[in-house]
C-alpha cells in the first residue's frame, strides 16, 4: 500500500514511468492534454504476437516546432531516467511549440525490445526554465542530470542516522514511517544494500504519515532521541526492533511498550529517551525531515533517494540494485 497522494504506476502514466516504479501495481490517472493545432501520428497497432522490437513511425520534421528543448536534450533526459532498463526503447516523435511562451509539448513513443508490450505514445510539457516538466499530476525534474538538485538538497539536509560510508559520493536516503507495513518490508532491501554497497552512505529519514498512522510521529521522535543519545548503531538496533514489533504500535499503550522494549534492546535507558522526546527540539527535528520530503515532492513511503533519484524502496531487490548501480555509474561513482 502506498499512502495518498500516491504516485502513478502505469506504463501509460509518464510520471511514474520516469520514477522507476513497477508497472505491475498499476493505477492509471492520465488527464487529457490541452488541445493542440498539431499532433503526432498515432503509433501503429501492435501485432497480435510480437516477436521483436517495435517499429515506430518515422518522425515528421514539421512536428519539431519548438526551439527548446532539443531532441538531444530530450534523449539525454530519457537516458538518465530509463537507461538502467536494457529492454526499454524509445523515440522522440515531436517537440511542439505551444501557445504559452516557453512551454513545449514533447511526444515520445516507448516500448520494449522483446515486443511483449504494445508501444505507447507519451506526452509531457517542458517548462520555460528548462529544468522541469509536467506529466499527469506531477512536476518532474528535467534535463540531462535531472536528479542533481535533489542530490544537492539531500547532501545538505539529510541528517538522519546512517550506515556505511561517511562520504556522500553515493548517498541512499530512505524516507520511512515506523508504522507503515511496507516500510517494514523494505528493511530487507535496505540491509542488502548495506551489504552490497559498502562504499555507500545509507541514511534513514523520518516521514511519518500522521493521517493514517497515529503512533508514527511518536515513534519517529523516539528514534530521533535514540540516535541523539546512542548514535547511528543504536538507532538501527532500535529501528529493527520497532519494525519487528510493529503490530504493537496499533494503540497508544501498545506503542509505549513496543518503543520502550526497542530502546532496551538498543542498550539505552527508556527514561532518558522519554525525557529527550519531551523537548521541543525533538519534534522540530522530525518536522524538518518531513519538510525535506515535501520539498523533494516525496509523498509516499517507503521512498529511497539514490543520489537524488526517487524509487520505491520495497520493490524487487534485483531491480533496486540495478538502479543503484546505474545511478552510481551516471554519477561517476566507483563502487
Amino acid at each position: 500500500m502506498i499512502y495518498p497522494p500516491a504516485r502513478l504506476l502505469s506504463l501509460a502514466a509518464l510520471a511514474a514511468y520516469f520514477l522507476s516504479f513497477i508497472p505491475m501495481h498499476a493505477q492509471t490517472q492520465v488527464p487529457p492534454a490541452p488541445a493542440q493545432t498539431q499532433s503526432a501520428p498515432a503509433p501503429e497497432p501492435a501485432a497480435p504476437a510480437p516477436a521483436g522490437p517495435p517499429t515506430f513511425p518515422k518522425p515528421d520534421p514539421a512536428n519539431f516546432t519548438a526551439v527548446s528543448p532539443t531532441k538531444d536534450e530530450v534523449n539525454a533526459f530519457l537516458e538518465a531516467n530509463w537507461g538502467w532498463d536494457d529492454s526499454r526503447v524509445w523515440q522522440v516523435q515531436a517537440i511542439f511549440k505551444t501557445p504559452v511562451e516557453g512551454v513545449s509539448k514533447v511526444v515520445i513513443y516507448a516500448g520494449d525490445k522483446t515486443g511483449k508490450q504494445q508501444p505507447v505514445a507519451l506526452a509531457f510539457f517542458v517548462m520555460p526554465d528548462g529544468k522541469h516538466l509536467i506529466a499527469g499530476n506531477d512536476v518532474i525534474p528535467f534535463g540531462a542530470h535531472p536528479f542533481a538538485d535533489n542530490r544537492a538538497q539531500l547532501e545538505q539536509r539529510a541528517d538522519g542516522p546512517y550506515r556505511g560510508s561517511v562520504s556522500k559520493t553515493l548517498e541512499l536516503v530512505e524516507f520511512a514511517d515506523f508504522q507503515c507495513p511496507h516500510c517494514k518490508e523494505a528493511q530487507a532491501n535496505m540491509d542488502k544494500l548495506v551489504a552490497d554497497f559498502p562504499n555507500a552512505r545509507i541514511v534513514f529519514q523520518n516521514l511519518p504519515i500522521v493521517s493514517g498512522h497515529p503512533q508514527a510521529m511518536n515513534a519517529a521522535e523516539y528514534g530521533v532521541c535514540v540516535a541523539k543519545l546512542g548514535g547511528s548503531s543504536n538507532f538501527f538496533q532500535f529501528a529493527a526492533a520497532v519494525f519487528d514489533g510493529q503490530d504493537g504500535l496499533a494503540t497508544a499503550d501498545g506503542a509505549t511498550l513496543t518503543l520502550n522494549s526497542a530502546i532496551a534492546k538498543a542498550g539505552l535507558d527508556p527514561a532518558k529517551v522519554s525525557a529527550c522526546v519531551a523537548t521541543p527540539e525533538t519534534k522540530a527535528q522530525v518536522e524538518a525531515s518531513m519538510k525535506l520530503a515535501a520539498d523533494l515532492a516525496i509523498n509516499s513511503v517507503p521512498t529511497l533517494m539514490i543520489n537524488g533519484r526517487p524509487v520505491e524502496a520495497n520493490q524487487p531487490y534485483d531491480l533496486l540494485k540495478k538502479i543503484v548501480e546505474y545511478q552510481a555509474k551516471l554519477d561517476g561513482v566507483t563502487q
